[in-house]
């Protein structure tokens, strides 16, 4: 016997219903002139009302306020108040714009910001935030859907994905023209329609008209004369981590043409369009034959999330060798060895120096990984990269209780640790790429030996240029001995910039004390064929607990260089306690 038919609607089916009815009561009231007018004549009643109460509160400061000026002056406020609501409105409702970049049908539109700004959607991949211009407006790009047979002439001729990308610079440039004369005209003429039913007068609704234009073409304008092409080489993505770099592309390109900004657009439409186009994976842009990739973590803090972040990085960013900067685990107990022994998961070199948390014993277990590189002042070399590296001299896992390893021994034991890893680079005759420390006190002997030094510790991310070396003081005659101390440095010919990594574990359960968790942060760094760093992307990742994830591009060259900093004195460290 056969059932009865359902009448029982597909899942999401209803609630696509209520949304569609939401939307369309919403727009019922534009879809007529009638209706149109009816909207802005709603509006004028309460500014009318709010009006009469303006010219009833000023009556009472008698003839000063009947005074022509006086009036004069209100006439003025009242129309630039209608010309800048009037404004508002009619680009936060309607300034927005269809266009067809590649393949994809987007839509363009403008709003009121402080900031200004470019954010452009990828669903379901993330977005990218770029810093375009200043200004009191921001621009939006949501990419949409995609239009079926551009993106079947794309599957079927990789080859269209370059032409698309040649033709994007002209479609977005149109676009925001196009915008932005719209956003201009709607401005104006909201303004119009919104100051004729409020003042009912033909000359103060013109005012209002002119002034609608003028402050709009002045934030337009604005934005124009503070435009950054280049912004667009350095992105910030949020969204998937495993997205970031299929949508971002190689680093390496974007370091040598970050001047181009049409090749620039073309790289991110193209790198999108495969992203689209493809069912099973993520492409990645394959990085020059020469690129050497390396990822920096540092305070793990006994935080097993950390590996599966690390791997998740290693796999999706094609990294050729993980540097750790120390503080792996909490108390450098005999029982917490085995934390460790999920290094050879991550299946790429793992340099490793030893953290104030960490002992022999664990540097030891990381010794004994098979894929494990401890240093300790001594040196190591990775696809052509020459790095050095000392372990922390101090052993201080908790610094709220004092002890007799050394916690209240000062900064001299990181200085002079320091010194020796300098001295034992200039005794190797080899020219070091980077130098690893844990705490970025350890730094400062190292300027103007090797032009990079990774650190930890601070559980936050900070990059910054040391100060040049001083000259040690004169003797007190030149018939001094001329063999060079150990602590004399040659003058150096580079400077030295320092970056020290936040807390890839999230500063473990400390990383919960406070208010806000601790995020987990780490870098991947791009060094060329010259070993020299070209660009690192910042990725960090909401404390334990959270989701949200954020990378942002660095590219060496594009921004100032940082300004030389002493490094931080050991009692500005607190939260490696």
């Amino acid at each position: 016997m056969s059932e009865a038919p359902t009448n029982q609607e597909p899942p999401g089916q209803s609630g696509r219903r209520r949304a569609a009815t939401l939307v369309g009561s919403v727009a019922r009231p534009f879809r007529s002139a009638a209706g149109f007018a009816g909207f802005f004549r709603a509006l004028a009643g309460p500014l009318r009302a709010g009006a009469g109460f303006f010219r009833a509160a000023t009556g009472l400061t008698g003839r000063a306020v009947r005074h022509r000026w006086s009036r004069r002056l209100r006439v003025a406020a009242a129309v630039g108040l209608t010309a800048v609501v009037g404004s508002m409105i009619g680009v936060m409702l309607f300034a927005r714009s269809d266009l067809n970049v590649g393949p994809f049908s987007a839509e363009m539109s403008v709003t009121p910001s402080v900031h200004g700004g470019t954010e452009v959607n990828i669903p379901p991949l993330g977005s990218l935030h770029l810093d375009s211009h200043r200004g009191p407006v921001h621009l939006r790009v949501d990419l949409g859907s995609l239009d079926q047979s551009r993106t079947e002439a794309l599957i079927d001729n990789p080859a269209a994905i370059s032409t698309a990308g040649e033709r994007a610079v002209d479609e977005v440039v149109t676009g925001v023209a196009r915008l932005g004369l719209r956003t201009m005209g709607l401005a104006v003429l909201s303004t119009l329609i919104l100051a004729a039913l409020i003042f009912r007068d033909t000359r103060r609704t013109a005012a209002a008209g002119l002034t609608a234009l003028v402050v709009t073409g002045g934030s337009l304008g604005l934005a124009a004369a503070t435009l950054r092409p280049n912004s667009i080489s350095e992105p910030r993505y949020e969204g998937l981590l495993v997205n970031a770099p299929a949508v971002v592309g190689d680093a390496r390109r974007i370091a040598d043409n970050y001047g181009r900004y049409s090749e620039q657009l073309q790289a991110i439409l193209g790198n999108v369009s495969r992203v689209y186009s493809t069912i099973s994976a993520l492409p990645v842009y394959e990085p020059a034959g020469n690129t050497t990739r390396l990822l920096h973590v540092s305070d793990l803090h006994l935080n097993p999330t950390s590996w599966g972040l690390i791997r998740t990085v290693v796999d999706t960013f094609d990294i050729d060798a993980v540097i750790d900067t120390g503080d792996i685990v909490d108390w450098g107990s005999s029982a917490e060895t085995s934390f460790v022994a999920s290094i050879p998961s991550v299946q790429v070199p793992y340099i490793y120096v030893r953290g104030n948390h960490d002992s022999a014993a664990i540097q030891a277990a990381v010794a004994r990984q098979s894929n494990a590189v401890v240093l300790d002042d001594a040196l190591t070399e990775i696809d052509g990269l020459t790095i050095a590296g000392i372990g922390d001299p101090q052993f201080t896992p908790d610094k709220s209780e004092t002890n007799a390893a050394g916690d209240d021994s000062g900064p001299e034991l990181l200085t002079a640790a320091g010194e020796r890893l300098a001295q034992t680079i200039r005794d190797s005759g080899k020219k070091v790429d980077i130098a690893l420390v844990h705490d970025p006190a350890m730094a400062q002997p190292l300027s103007g030996v090797v032009p990079l030094v990774l650190a930890g510790h601070l559980h936050r991310r900070v990059v910054s240029t040391l100060p040049a070396p001083t000259a040690p003081p004169p003797g007190p005659s030149p018939s001094a001995s001329p063999v060079p101390s150990a602590s004399t440095a040659p003058p150096p010919t580079f400077t030295t910039r320092l970056m020290v990594e936040g807390s890839t574990g999230g500063a473990g359960l400390r990383g919960l004390e406070g208010e806000d968790a601790t995020p987990l942060s780490l870098s991947v760094l791009y060094f060329d064929e010259n070993n020299e760093l070209k660009a690192y992307d910042d990725i960090q990742l909401g404390g334990t607990g959270e989701s949200n994830v954020e990378m942002q591009r660095n590219v060496i060259g594009l921004e100032p260089e940082p300004t030389p900093t002493p490094a931080p004195s050991l009692s500005a460290i607190q939260p490696s306690r």
